[in-house]
């Protein structure tokens, strides 16, 4: 049951946001806050995402059947059991936000509904890829604030940087579904650009992203090292989207995954040691 929950809500991709939240909440403490944030934060973080992704699973169960890609999700758990993880989910991340400090605990519904309300957008709007990376966005920030207290530049420049990068490669991940979406009326940068200029438009997110990334080290007065790493990510970015021209499914989901995987790693290796070692 608990194996067939973690691949229903595909709990391998909690890798996207969580180097994001890592890295702001070791720049907000200048080091390691105490354990009770840590565990707080990846507590909140676990939490936030599998109601998000049972919320999603739910809200498309009978889209997803029709759809050849994702057509026997319905049959890792039954509906019931997805619900109910998604309210235990729910409640914990609400919890757990109370052990933080009273602005956490304040915005913590808001965030809910954020990361909820993600699976609605594409029935009303196009920009659906952008609702997703403000989604994700709210990872740093809400580290930031769980160590903090308080909200500064930093922070918001590194969501900003993670909103767009999400929205590229959701767009990417998105061309799979051309198809299906305009069938079921659904919208997405997809359908309102086509497949080639959506891929256009995601690698300007992603340089957008990038000098994102190279503007949070800026403000954060990271080193050397952090922008080393930096430049590195420009790597697998390309990769991304050199496999994503090649518009087979195999290569869509090794950019998907692989190259924001590694995205992800570099960012939260610099971060960690150009605060902890350097």
């Amino acid at each position: 049951m608990i194996s067939n929950l973690l691949r229903f809500i595909r709990f391998s991709h909690t890798i996207f946001a969580l180097p994001f939240a890592v890295g702001a909440m070791v720049v907000a403490a200048d080091g390691l806050p105490s354990v009770r944030v840590i565990v707080c934060i990846l507590l909140a973080m676990v939490f936030a995402r599998t109601a998000a992704m049972t919320f999603n699973r739910i809200a498309d169960w009978e889209i997803d059947k029709r759809n050849p890609r994702t057509e026997g999700r319905h049959r890792l758990v039954s509906k019931g059991v997805a619900v109910a993880a998604c309210v235990v989910s729910s409640l914990a991340f609400l919890g757990v936000t109370a052990f933080l400090n009273p602005l956490c605990l304040a915005l913590s519904p808001v965030a809910l509904a954020v990361i909820l309300g993600y699976s609605y957008a594409k029935r009303f709007t196009h920009f659906a890829q952008f609702v997703l990376g403000l989604a994700l966005a709210i990872a740093p920030v809400g580290a930031w604030l769980a160590v903090t207290g308080s909200i500064a530049l930093a922070p918001v420049i590194l969501a900003a940087a993670v909103c767009v990068w999400t929205a590229g490669f959701d767009t990417i991940y998105a061309t799979q579904d051309y198809e299906i979406d305009r069938r079921e009326g659904l919208r997405s940068m997809v359908t309102l650009l086509g497949v080639p200029g959506a891929l256009r438009l995601a690698v300007l997110l992603h340089l957008a992203a990038w000098f994102g990334l190279a503007a949070f080290g800026w403000a954060a007065h990271l080193g050397v090292v952090y922008f080393a790493a930096t430049g590195l990510i420009l790597l697998p970015l390309a990769y991304e989207h050199i496999l994503a021209r090649k518009g087979s499914v195999e290569a869509i989901n090794q950019a998907f995954f692989q190259a924001n995987a590694i995205v992800g790693a570099l960012f939260v290796f610099g971060t960690l040691i150009d605060r902890l070692v350097s």
